[in-house]
Parts: C-alpha cells; structure tokens; sequence
C-alpha cells in the first residue's frame, strides 16, 4: 500500500479550495501526456464542496474537461432525478458550469432504468468491463463509521475479481446503493481522501494507525499515491490539532 501524503488544513472549505486546485494542476500535469483522463468523483458534504470549488477555481477556465471522463465511487439507487444521486449533486456544483463531453460521464443505473438491484450491479460492470478505464485518480469521501464509497463497517467483502456490488441494507439510507469494490479502488493511480468534521476523528485515527484495515477508509489506497486532504478537526487524535 502506498504511504499517505497527508495535507493539513483549518477547516472544511479550506480543504475543499485546497483539493480542488491541486486537482485541477494535476489534470493539467495528466493531458499533458495522454489524451484522456478518467476520474472518479465522491459525494458527500465536503466532497460536494470540492466540486463547487473546482467550478470556481481560476485555473477552471484552462483545463479542457471533454477530455476527462467522469465516474462515481458510489452511488444511490434511487431514480434519476432524486436529490440523494450524488452524480445529480455533481452536476449541480460541477458538471453543468463546465464544458463537458456528455459521452463521457458514466452515471451508474438508477431505479427508472427498470432494474432490480443486483441486475444494475451486473449491467454496470459489464459497462466498466468494456469500457476498461484506467482510473488516474478518484476522490473518496469518509463517513464517521470508517465507511467509503457504499462499502460499510461488518459487510462481507465483495467477491475477488468484482468491480461492483450492490448494497441492498445500507446501514444509513436510502438502503439500496451500488459501489465499486476494494478492489477496484486499489487499482486506482491516485486516492485522495477528502475529509472534514470532528466526527471522522476516531475513523481517522485507524486509518492512520497500526491496524488501518479495520474499517473499509483503511482498506484502501492508490496503487502510485494516497493523499490526505484533512481539516483540523478530523485530524484531532492524530495530529493534536
């Protein structure tokens, strides 16, 4: 696993402005030697927030966003026009105010697709599989029980070799979520991390401590880099600050 470079800073926004431009130097660094660039995008509060402030960053004016494709890590499934979609929150704070190629955001199934559940899982792996991404970097959001994507504290892991998986009884609602797997995390180039809030502090502690794998955030991490981008008081127990 590769060792987290952690960035520190004051508070929610801070992390959000933070991570939002180095996102934006490191996509410029990445089309300056391939022709695309795929990313996945997390939800969340402060995840939401790095979104918006990507959209308002000055360096968003440079950056030709049809050529990254865009994925979530995770999503609900609800239909398509619920609030509870991160990809719609992303679309809000992001995605509309940039100039994007409408081929290239991969929205996972929402329940107006006419699908059960465990059917959307297998028809978006079958999607990955042929489109066959190489993740360069995927922003990962952390809830206070350790969870990441719609992978939770005492679930069974996913069978090897998956991609994605459903979730039918998510212990936080709605219930019914689709995720991609640890293992399709692990093969990302680039984990960053983007977490805020007093209560991640204890989840924050095991992730950075002797037995990280104990919660799903310490099962994770980039297969090149693992960054931290973590405000003051999630990083309380760790850092004494």
């Amino acid at each position: 696993m590769s060792k987290p470079i952690v960035h520190r800073f004051l508070d929610a926004e801070s992390v959000a402005k933070n991570a939002a431009h180095d996102f934006l130097v490191h996509m410029a660094a990445l089309l300056q030697s391939k022709p695309e660039v795929h990313v996945m995008l997390t939800g969340g509060t402060v995840g939401i927030a790095t979104l918006a402030a990507i959209a308002d960053d000055e360096l968003s004016a440079s950056l030709d966003f049809t050529k990254l494709h865009f994925w979530w890590g995770d999503e609900r499934f609800v239909a398509s026009d619920s609030d509870d979609r991160n990809s719609l929150q992303a679309y809000k704070a992001l995605l509309r105010k940039i100039d994007v190629d409408s081929t290239k955001v991969h929205e996972f199934p929402a329940t107006d697709n006419g699908l059960m559940l465990d059917d959307a899982a297998e028809q978006f792996e079958a999607t990955v599989r042929a489109i066959n991404p190489h993740f360069d970097i995927a922003f990962v959001g952390m809830g206070p029980d350790g969870h990441i994507c719609s992978l939770f504290p005492g679930k069974p892991t996913p069978p090897a070799g998956r991609l994605i998986v459903a979730e039918h009884d998510s212990p936080k609602p709605p219930p019914q979520r689709l995720s991609f797997t640890y293992e399709a995390m692990n093969a990302i180039d680039q984990i960053w991390f983007i977490v805020a809030g007093a209560d991640k502090q204890d989840a924050v502690s095991v992730a950075m401590g002797d037995s990280p794998t104990d919660l799903p955030v310490g099962r994770v991490s980039g297969a090149k880099a693992t960054h931290w981008y973590i405000d003051s008081t999630a990083g309380t127990t760790v850092f004494g600050c």
